[in-house]
């Protein structure tokens, strides 16, 4: 039971770190409310450890998620795409039962 990046998100992650200055924080990864399909994922830098956060490591980078987002976010692996629409980090969670059409949101 954990949460993992891919090579290529951890490298991305990394280098979003070394561009801001952001050393020594980690990557707080969350579900929250909103979107058409009921939940969006939101993730950012954060040097903060909350009491009850579980805390994970992957290739290097530490990632801090609540207990409300861990339930729906347990063994979710996170990649970087790049592609004709952009580029960001996708959540491959195994968790979710649907999206909505254009692929921001997704229910449980």
């Amino acid at each position: 039971m954990s949460i993992s990046l891919t090579e290529r998100a951890a490298g991305k992650v990394k280098e979003i770190a070394d561009a801001e200055s952001l050393h020594g924080q980690g990557l707080r990864l969350r579900v929250i409310g909103g979107g058409c399909a009921g939940f969006t994922y939101d993730l950012y830098f954060e040097d903060q450890v909350g009491d009850m956060d579980e805390e994970f490591e992957s290739l290097g980078v530490k990632l801090y998620v609540d207990p409300l987002s861990f339930q729906y976010l347990e063994d979710t692996e996170i990649d970087y795409v790049e592609g004709a629409h952009g580029a960001g980090f996708k959540f491959n969670n195994p968790n979710t039962t649907g999206s909505c059409g254009c692929g921001s949101s997704v229910k449980f």
